[in-house]
This record gives structure tokens, sequence and C-alpha cells, in this order.
């Protein structure tokens, strides 16, 4: 993921002129259909048990995924293209975003699993 937000892109700036901002201490992925500089992730599902998750991450310069990152479903909601990280479980600012390797179909109740390690932010 490469793709920084325009929210991410204002919050780095901040930082390396010392201008001291708020640094998130946690991130929470999301999926979604699409996804801008400006928005971040868009068209990010909703209902049917979807909730964005938990994501922590290791590494020296590229950082990947630690653990498995699951989201589970209690019904349809489509084909998913899109991930996204957030600064809050809901709401919140979008921070990165980028299209999925392959979109997912969630055509009725299941768990769409992103393995550890599958999910990288390139500092480009």
């Amino acid at each position: 993921m490469s793709n920084l937000t325009d929210y991410a892109k204002n919050l780095l700036g901040r930082a390396l002129c010392a201008r001291l901002p708020t640094l998130p201490t946690a991130v929470w992925a999301g999926l979604g259909t699409g996804g801008t500089d400006a928005a971040g992730l868009t068209g990010e599902a909703a209902g049917s048990g979807y909730a964005r998750q938990r994501a922590t991450f290791t590494g020296t310069g590229m950082q990947r995924n630690a653990e498995a990152i699951r989201f589970t479903f209690t019904g349809a909601v489509g084909t998913l293209t899109h991930i996204g990280l957030y600064d809050a479980v809901s709401g919140g600012n979008p921070l990165t975003w980028s299209a999925l390797t392959t979109p997912v179909t969630v055509a009725g109740p299941g768990v769409v699993t992103l393995t550890g390690n599958a999910l990288s932010v390139t500092p480009e």
C-alpha cells in the first residue's frame, strides 16, 4: 500500500517539520470497492456483520501485517476490491488505501482472511 491519503500526507509533512502532530496509536483495516487519495477507501462494506479489524505491523522500511486479519460476515455484501487503513475502528481518518490483488465476493456468511505478511505498507 503506497497510496497515502491527503490526510496522511499532511500528517507526515507536519511530523517531518517538527510540528508535533498526533500520530495514530493503532490502525484498523477496512474493505471496500474503491479508493482515492482524498477520501482513502471508498465504498466501505456496511452491515452483514462487517467491522474494521485491528491490524498490527512489523518491519523496518516496508511494514507488513504481523498477524492474519479476519473480516467476518453474516450475509452478502457484494464484491470487495480495495483495502484501506484508518486511525479508528469507525469514522476516524483514512491513512492509506490500495486495490486488493484479487477481488473477493462475499455472497453470504463467511470470513475473508488476509494472511500474515500479505499486506505491506511501503514508504515511497
